[in-house]
């Protein structure tokens, strides 16, 4: 849902009216985006991704961050909410809010039907154009999928992962995922094959 369809919103009007507010909202173009409330299934994902990456990360130059840190896609004027960030090293921050994360070095999103679409195609396009993201991942959560984009260079490379016993690598952040601590108490439709 927009606010006024033809009404321009400039980027400082929706932080201000977003810092404000009781819900979250994307923005890009003039235009400001309310988001959907998670579904039980996607808040035990990104629960679950949180402790395996808090833990593993505890005491390196990383840090793992939820889905109310607000990223900026500095080349294009997107704001959005990942549902779960990881960033590497000195923070970058775009101003004395702390609110709003310019340099993620991973960032994984939680596919839901309504979503998924965006998320692989212009979101992934938009997230392209942060120059400090290596790796973004795309978490299933009505089977035990996980798609993983990893930068090389100019190049992305797209590797799958699937099934309970397997186990995702993420070199970007020198961490790794066993997917079944990731679907951990998720429930999967009885018709679709855990693999």
């Amino acid at each position: 849902m927009s606010i006024a369809a033809r009404e321009y919103v400039t980027p400082e009007s929706y932080l201000e009216l977003e810092r404000a507010s009781d819900t979250k909202s994307e923005y890009f173009d003039g235009e400001i985006f309310a988001m959907a409330g998670a579904s039980l299934q996607h808040n035990r994902i990104t629960r679950n991704l949180m402790l395996a990456l808090g833990q593993q990360l505890r005491n390196s130059g990383c840090e793992v961050l939820s889905g109310d840190m607000r990223v900026k896609v500095e080349a294009s004027g997107l704001y959005t909410y990942p549902d779960v960030v990881v960033a590497c090293g000195e923070i970058r921050l775009e101003d004395e809010y702390l609110d709003t994360l310019l340099n993620p070095t991973a960032i994984f999103e939680v596919l839901s039907p309504s979503t998924a679409n965006y998320d692989r195609g212009e979101k992934f396009s938009q997230y392209r154009r942060i120059a400090s993201l290596q790796e973004y991942l795309l978490v299933s959560q009505d089977r035990c999928r996980v798609e993983r984009y990893l930068r090389r260079g100019d190049e992305w490379t797209f590797t799958e992962f699937s099934g309970l016993e397997a186990t995702l690598n993420l070199p970007s952040i020198d961490c790794e995922l066993n997917l079944a601590e990731v679907y951990e108490r998720v429930q999967f439709p009885a018709d679709v094959p855990l693999r």
